[in-house]
């Protein structure tokens, strides 16, 4: 945990981009000194003439912020940004353990997917082994297999984790 984090006022907001524009909303943040996370994965495109390894957005037309409230405004007016997400009403914000989970998820090697269906909770878990170990999430039944969803609420998806069953414990 950072100075920032220590001090209470600094907190994780999700933004929405415009369409294709988080990698230069991102940069563009960072520009302006503001510390920013875009959660990226590696991809293999292929076109008609060549294939090719390029990192896309984790989660499409989103970037995590850490700013003070007062800083919203500078976020808002940087270029590539559509709007902060709102939850009854209010700018919604992210425990710090979200994003320190989500960068957890990002460095492993585990296969994710990432989804907007409204998953009903299940059984809580934990990893006992692997890169993830520690990591509570809950047991849903997805595509017929038996998985770990790690809820995001505050960002209204669900992040889907192939995990073997041997590797959780109930709590």
């Amino acid at each position: 945990m950072d100075i920032r984090s220590k001090t209470g006022m600094y907190k994780w907001y999700p933004v929405y981009t415009h369409p294709k524009a988080e990698k230069k909303a991102h940069q563009a943040l960072l520009d302006k000194g503001i510390e920013t996370y875009l959660p990226l994965r590696r991809q293999l495109k292929q076109w008609s003439d060549r294939k090719k390894w390029i990192d896309e957005p984790f989660i499409k037309s989103y970037l995590f912020v850490h700013i003070t409230q007062q800083e919203q405004t500078e976020v808002l007016m940087t270029k590539g940004i559509t709007r902060f997400i709102y939850f009854s009403g209010k700018v919604t914000s992210m425990p710090d353990k979200q994003i320190e989970d989500l960068k957890l998820l990002m460095t492993s090697a585990v296969e994710l997917e990432i989804t907007e269906e409204n998953l009903l909770p299940g059984e809580r878990i934990v990893l006992k082994a692997g890169p993830l170990k520690g990591m509570v999430g809950e047991i849903i039944s997805y595509r017929s297999q038996k998985q770990l969803a790690l809820r995001l609420e505050s960002l209204g998806c669900s992040v889907i984790i192939h995990v073997a069953a041997s590797l959780i414990d109930r709590f």
